[in-house]
């Protein structure tokens, strides 16, 4: 863990399922390819709610609790058995999502959200709305900022989630992050290799675009936690949440 007081703030960052374990004040688990890429269109085609689920079976028992809900996941990258789509924004946009739940499962991404039971408030970190979530930062004001890079299947470190920390830290401390950047950063990282790669049909060129569209959304999402019901992702538009 590294941490820096920016103002009255202490920006901490950490890495994988132990990182998310270790998050306080408000946690921003960051999954740039492509876990926190998806959700964001999700909402935007029209999704009703988003479940993001650590579990394959408790993915599959929330699909069965939702009738006409659509799965999503993907375990070491591949689709998963049965379910309707993987972790693919270009897939999750080719799918009728108006008015469905979505339940999303995922190696890094939706782990970090679960674990990260000891933080006030968690938030999702990807590329396409980081301006979003800086200001809802800002708004909120907290002690503790917890920067979670969930890495390569939540076990190493990589190019893309440290790229979104350092943007966002810099962001958080008053400089100028490098978001103009970003895509051409990212075109050599090893997890973008996949996408132009034509035997990934898994991972669709069009991933790497959506992935790396910076602002594409002026939303944040949070997650949900109450006692009883499966965290679930709620979008929150502009400045709404701010001060809840």
């Amino acid at each position: 863990m590294n941490g820096r007081v920016v103002g009255a703030m202490q920006v901490d960052v950490l890495d994988h399922v132990a990182g998310a374990r270790q998050a306080r004040g408000i946690a921003v688990v960051i999954d740039v390819f492509r876990a926190f890429s998806v959700a964001p269109h999700a909402f935007d085609v029209g999704a009703s709610r988003v479940f993001p689920v650590g579990d394959v079976d408790d993915a599959l028992e929330l699909g069965r609790r939702f009738p006409g809900s659509v799965l999503a996941g993907e375990r070491h990258a591949r689709k998963l058995p049965g379910f309707d789509a993987g972790n693919s924004p270009t897939e999750i946009r080719a799918l009728d999502l108006r008015g469905r739940v979505l339940v999303h499962t995922t190696h890094a991404g939706t782990q970090g959200l679960v674990n990260a039971a000891a933080a006030d408030e968690v938030l999702t970190g990807s590329f396409v709305n980081i301006s979003a979530v800086h200001r809802y930062l800002l708004a909120r004001s907290p002690d503790r900022v917890s920067l979670v890079r969930m890495g390569h299947e939540a076990r190493e470190r990589c190019a893309e989630d440290d790229l979104y920390a350092e943007c966002l830290k810099a962001m958080l401390e008053g400089g100028q992050a490098p978001l103009g950047e970003v895509r051409e950063r990212l075109r050599n990282a090893p997890a973008a290799r996949k996408f132009f790669d034509p035997a990934c049909d898994w991972a669709p060129l069009d991933d790497f675009a959506y992935c790396t569209e910076v602002d594409r959304f002026d939303f944040v999402l949070r997650l949900k936690r109450t006692p009883g019901e499966p965290p679930e992702l709620e979008r929150l538009d502009g400045g709404q949440g701010a001060r809840a």
